[in-house]
């Protein structure tokens, strides 16, 4: 029996759920969600093993123009997934407009691989309009292969991955058959922090915010971690603590329910606020929060 094994890179604009469409495909809750747009910061790998065959897929930061560094390091996650992409997963869907950055469009057009246009939501629309949608990326992209899905309700998101699979190369497992994700349980840990607080923060904090685990020890029955929020600017830090701390242990105590979840242990959970003035434009911050490669 041929094995088979790829990699297929889930790209977009952001707020089209791609997200949402990597954990349904993977079949588990690898990359946090929200309704705000630059949720996903990284390239997260998914790893469905199969006997005959194994699937890398990549989550990726929504394609954005960047306006300060750690967008352009953004942007680069998303250019590398696209150049080792044996598949590209294109997402779009019923709202979105079509002129945001037809620059990394044309070079999806030019990838040289498969190319399956997700059109997301559509249970958010009628069928009328999702034909003229259809229409229109036709003439975008004309030798992709369209799937209509809607990923938050679960629709057509099978067909797509069976399709993933027959287009498939053979060729041998890129990682360990028992593997996930290529990223370590901290990584995981810090993103489920950093959801809360895209959920319970407006404006500027939630983006002007890093979440850095400094220490991760395992006992036998629980785990003891310490977690650093960086923020950029004083006024940000009161914000993140709240009245008598209130707002950062809301923030604490949610993270905490899914970090035991997924770590399936007892977590003892510390948050720390800490100034880090413009960390976002400064290029030695983003190497040591993993933005930029060495």
């Amino acid at each position: 029996m041929e094995h088979k094994a790829g990699f297929v890179s889930i790209l977009g604009n952001p707020n089209v759920g791609k997200s949402t469409l990597m954990n349904r495909l993977v079949g588990e809750r690898l990359s946090i969600i929200t309704a705000k747009s630059q949720t996903t910061r990284h390239r997260v790998k998914g790893i469905v093993n199969e006997e005959d065959y194994q699937i890398v897929f990549s989550d990726t930061p929504g394609v954005v123009k960047p306006s300060y560094k750690m967008q352009e390091y953004m942007l680069d996650f998303s250019r590398s997934a696209l150049g080792d992409a044996d598949i590209v997963i294109y997402v779009t869907d019923v709202v979105e407009t079509f002129d945001k950055n037809a620059d990394f469009i044309e070079r999806v057009k030019n990838a040289g691989v498969p190319v399956l246009l997700v059109m997301n939501k559509i249970d958010l629309t009628t069928a009328e309009k999702l034909d003229a949608l259809f229409d229109t990326w036709r003439g975008i992209l004309p030798d992709a292969e369209i799937f209509p899905v809607s990923a938050t309700e679960n629709f057509n998101v099978n067909n797509l991955f069976k399709r993933v699979v027959e287009l498939l190369p053979v060729g041998e497992p890129y990682f360990a058959k028992d593997e996930l994700t290529d990223m370590p349980a901290r990584f995981f840990v810090s993103e489920m922090i950093r959801e809360k607080i895209l959920l319970h923060y407006d404006k500027e904090i939630p983006y002007s915010v890093e979440v850095v685990v400094e220490e991760f020890k395992e006992e036998e029955r629980r785990v003891n971690i310490l977690a650093v929020i960086h923020v950029e600017r004083e006024s940000q830090k009161g914000i993140i603590i709240g009245h008598q701390g209130g707002a950062l242990k809301r923030v604490g105590t949610e993270a905490r329910v899914d970090i035991e979840a997924f770590l399936d242990k007892k977590v003892f959970l510390t948050l720390r606020v800490k100034v880090l003035k413009d960390w976002r434009d400064k290029e030695n911050e983003l190497r040591n929060f993993g933005y930029k490669q060495l």
